[in-house]
C-alpha cells in the first residue's frame, strides 16, 4: 500500500490521495468520468504525470476558486478584454 502523501494548504497539513482508486474518490463526482478517461488513455510514459495533474487537483484548496478567477482576469487584463 502507498504511503499517504501531505502537503500545506492555507498553513494546514493534508493528506494527498496518491493512488488510483484514492484520487478518483477524492474527486468531485463530475471529474470521475474525465479522470478515469486521462488514466485509461495514458501511457506508461505518462502515467506519473497524468497521476500528477489529478493528485494535486483532488488536494482540497478553499481559495482556488479565487486563485482562478484572478488568473482568468489577468489574462482577459493582458489580452485587453474587459
Amino acid at each position: 500500500m502507498a504511503e499517504p502523501l501531505k502537503t500545506l494548504v492555507d498553513g494546514v497539513e493534508v493528506e494527498v490521495p496518491n493512488t488510483i482508486p484514492d484520487i478518483r474518490a477524492a474527486l468531485p463526482e463530475e471529474r470521475r468520468a474525465e479522470f478515469d478517461r486521462a488514466i485509461n488513455a495514458a501511457g506508461v510514459d505518462e502515467i506519473h504525470a497524468v497521476m500528477r495533474h489529478w493528485m494535486l487537483e483532488a488536494v482540497p484548496d478553499p481559495d482556488a476558486e479565487a486563485r482562478l478567477a484572478r488568473l482568468a482576469s489577468d489574462e482577459a487584463e493582458r489580452r485587453g478584454v474587459a
